[in-house]
């Protein structure tokens, strides 16, 4: 028997929290921005720009604790909904430490700040008087990052530098974006997949898939919505979350609960796309809806059965 999940958060709620990170951190951020770049590089407001950069990154992260709670808390299943006991002087705490020691370590520590923020999120989180518990490791983190990002990255600069001016090209450049997007694809995998590792109940939350079969269906998605210059976005989307929502389970001992998602390719495709087109002629303005409506409709058709 499939259990559906609901979600219920409404535009109307998350409206007021999203006009004060529109009004605090992207206007700010985007007139920033614009200010620098008629700025010359030896003028004393340059100096500036990196504090201020760093400041609206710290008002985003604090405005993104209220949405990410509100967002939790709207999730139900079999009629009980998902319980979130997270402070936000306890989170705002994990922000400032994680950014500070990222910060005097170059970003080593910068694996261990994603992981405590997610921990935090997860662990208190309960659902039917029982709570989550993530199980991801800061140094696992560290190595996928290092292996399937930073690696790629330097590899492919270190090639862009060797062949110079050439390198200028409009038609090379865009060879470039392709070759980026798809040496990042075990990179996007692996952190998933990372992400994915909960107990809870005496259930082991955890995605059962093949390295190569994942990183190839990834593959097929980003290179149809490349050619298609993103039109085919969320497509990609709704067929990646079905792909990976069927391998995601719950194994206990005993049991095995399975996850699932009854995708319709095209009436998903076309209302997604609806929300978003909302969105971008609205500047902005109706978000808060296309989110909450967005979600309602995947986490609706997304259900856990005993296998």
């Amino acid at each position: 028997m499939k259990n559906y999940f609901r979600f219920n958060l409404t535009g109307r709620k998350l409206f007021p929290i999203w006009m004060l990170y529109l009004l605090l951190f992207l206007a700010p951020y985007m007139a920033l921005v614009f200010k620098m770049q008629n700025i010359q590089a030896d003028n004393s407001s340059s100096l500036l720009f990196f504090p201020l950069i760093l400041l609206l990154i710290i008002i985003a992260y604090a405005i993104m604790y209220y949405i990410a709670k509100l967002a939790i808390e709207h999730v139900a299943l079999n009629e009980k909904s998902v319980v979130f006991k997270g402070t936000f002087g306890g989170y705002f705490g994990t922000v400032l430490l994680g950014f500070f020691l990222s910060i005097i370590t170059l970003g080593v520590y910068l694996a261990w700040f994603i992981r405590n923020i997610h921990s935090f999120f997860v662990d208190n989180s309960s659902y039917d008087s029982s709570a989550f518990k993530f199980r991801g490791k800061g140094g696992k983190l560290f190595v996928i990052l290092l292996l399937s990002f930073f690696v790629p990255v330097v590899i492919l600069s270190v090639a862009l530098y060797l062949i110079g001016d050439f390198a200028q090209a409009p038609s090379l450049m865009v060879v470039q974006q392709v070759v980026m997007m798809i040496l990042l694809i075990p990179y996007m995998y692996l952190v998933y997949k990372w992400l994915i590792d909960i107990d809870y109940k005496g259930f082991h939350i955890s995605w059962k898939t093949n390295f190569w079969n994942s990183c190839g269906k990834i593959a097929i998605e980003v290179i149809l919505t490349m050619i298609t210059l993103g039109i085919y976005w969320p497509m990609a989307v709704v067929k990646l979350y079905k792909y990976f929502a069927e391998r995601t389970t719950a194994q206990s001992d005993v049991r095995q609960l399975q996850f699932g998602y009854d995708i319709d390719p095209m009436s998903d495709f076309l209302f997604i796309w609806g929300q978003i087109l909302l969105s971008i002629i609205t500047l902005g303005i109706y978000y808060p809806w296309a989110f909450s409506k967005i979600g309602s409709r995947i986490l609706g058709k997304t259900y856990l059965e005993e296998r």
